[in-house]
């Protein structure tokens, strides 16, 4: 088997724990930060299968690219942690 479907294997299933606990996290905590967290966990989790999915060759990264980057994939390295950043602000704000 071939190392990197092992890494991604392994990456799915943990990430899969953390936005499953996160969700039960978020029914217990419910504040705007804690909100913008157990976004970030999903959308980083939502990012790993479509990284997954390009790697499979089921989807095709976009033409689009800023700096030899396509967009989409810079898109779902951002927004997760655009989320964390501003869960992290409302927390030192909050207090």
């Amino acid at each position: 088997m071939d190392s990197n479907i092992v890494l991604f294997i392994i990456k799915l299933i943990s990430g899969g724990i953390v936005a499953f606990l996160s969700i039960l996290l978020m029914s217990k905590i419910r504040t705007a930060a804690w909100a913008f967290m157990v976004a970030g966990f999903l959308l980083s989790y939502a990012a790993l299968i479509y990284n997954l999915l390009i790697e499979l060759g089921v989807l095709t990264q976009t033409n689009f690219a800023i700096n030899g980057v396509p967009i989409s994939s810079l898109i779902w390295a951002i927004i997760p942690s655009l989320c964390f950043f501003i869960a992290l602000i409302l927390m030192l704000l909050k207090k």
